[in-house]
């Protein structure tokens, strides 16, 4: 029997097929081979499903508020030369008027 390979997000050994699909039951991560065993560059894409680039430039497409604080980051503001991180916010920027922010991708659209 051949030996599974280890879940990519929880590292557990008990991993089984599921048809094309290798199952995590600890963590219910789901991928497939060719995944799994590629390191590939996660792609980011705006609301629209344009891929998104460091240097790009944005705007929001709705408002959002801003945690921590009472301001709005309101609908149609411009974010000039994004940074393309890892983690929940995809997005590092700067905002005249705001200051530093990290943004997630599906709250903005590429011009």
């Amino acid at each position: 029997m051949s030996k599974l390979p280890n879940c990519p997000e929880c590292h557990s050994e008990y991993t089984y097929e599921d048809g094309s699909l290798i199952v995590c039951p600890e963590c219910a991560h789901e991928w497939t081979l060719e995944e799994g065993s590629s390191e590939e560059e996660k792609v980011i894409k705006d609301a629209n499903g344009n891929v998104l680039n460091d240097g790009d430039t944005v705007t929001v497409i709705k408002d959002l508020k801003v945690k921590g604080s009472s301001l709005t980051l309101k609908q149609g503001t411009k974010v000039k030369n994004i940074r393309l991180v890892d983690g929940d916010h995809d997005i590092d920027c700067k905002i005249d008027g705001f200051g530093a922010m990290k943004l997630k991708s599906e709250f903005v659209k590429k011009i």
